[in-house]
């Protein structure tokens, strides 16, 4: 439980619960960074925005597909016209009953096929406006998570900046500490917060602030009896237990 060989009065024991704050400090920094930069809701806008640029692709595709029918049915109708205005000159110029009989049947049938393609016509073009709409409205959305992405990346960039100047800081206090404190008490600090994830921890009556923990009977008559520069752990948690009666 004491460490041999390293001595430090309590004063200067008590300072490791200063290096454990700063050191405790610097992991919140180092956490907050790793979640800035997963950056869960960034991930899902831009995962938004994915889905959106597919459906903005579908509905150009849609458009595209209409475009071309409308071209088709257009040059039918065309072409039906063209067959009109001929067999109305035919009709014109013919002298045979029978002739006439049959292109008035030929003209008669094909106003119909017009009729139907300019139907056919028009309800294509409903639909190139119904899907002209929703493009619209993808557009918007698209142009809406874009903003908000630049948004969240701009909050993310300023806030990792603050963690950088925190770090740095925090860093500097640790250095200038570190150097006013007995190297091998830091280095066997730097060990056991290494190994065990706490440092160093204050004694508090029979608690350790390490391990939350009561010290047994046995134990706490161990740690009270050693001197006071001693170097004493934590049997638990392993840390640096500081007693702050003695600091």
């Amino acid at each position: 439980m004491t460490v041999p060989g390293i001595t430090a009065p309590p004063a200067v024991q008590a300072r490791l619960l200063d290096l454990q704050r700063i050191d405790d400090e610097l992991v919140r920094v180092a956490q907050h960074r790793r979640r800035l930069e997963q950056a869960g809701d960034i991930t899902a806008a831009e995962g938004q925005r994915s889905a959106l640029r597919r459906t903005a692709a579908d509905r150009r595709g849609e458009l595209e597909d209409l475009r071309v029918r409308i071209g088709r049915v257009e040059s039918d109708v065309t072409t039906v016209e063209q067959r009109l205005a001929r067999d109305h000159q035919r009709l014109a110029s013919t002298s045979s009953p029978k002739d006439a009989h049959g292109l008035e049947q030929e003209i008669a049938s094909l106003r119909r096929r017009r009729e139907a393609l300019e139907d056919d016509e028009l309800l294509l073009m409903e639909q190139v406006e119904t899907v002209e709409a929703a493009a619209a409205e993808v557009g918007t959305a698209l142009a809406a998570v874009d903003e908000r992405i630049a948004a969240l990346r701009t909050d993310r960039d300023d806030a990792l900046a603050g963690l950088v100047e925190q770090r740095a800081d925090a860093e500097a206090r640790r250095a200038a500490l570190v150097a006013e404190l007995p190297a091998d008490l830091v280095e066997l600090y730097d060990r056991q917060r290494t190994r065990y994830g706490v440092g160093a921890a204050r004694l508090v009556g029979a608690v350790s602030e390490g391990s939350n923990m009561a010290l047994t009977g046995a134990d706490l008559a161990a740690v009270r009896s050693a001197p006071a520069d001693a170097i004493v752990l934590d049997p638990e948690s392993n840390c640096i237990l500081v007693r702050v009666d003695r600091a």
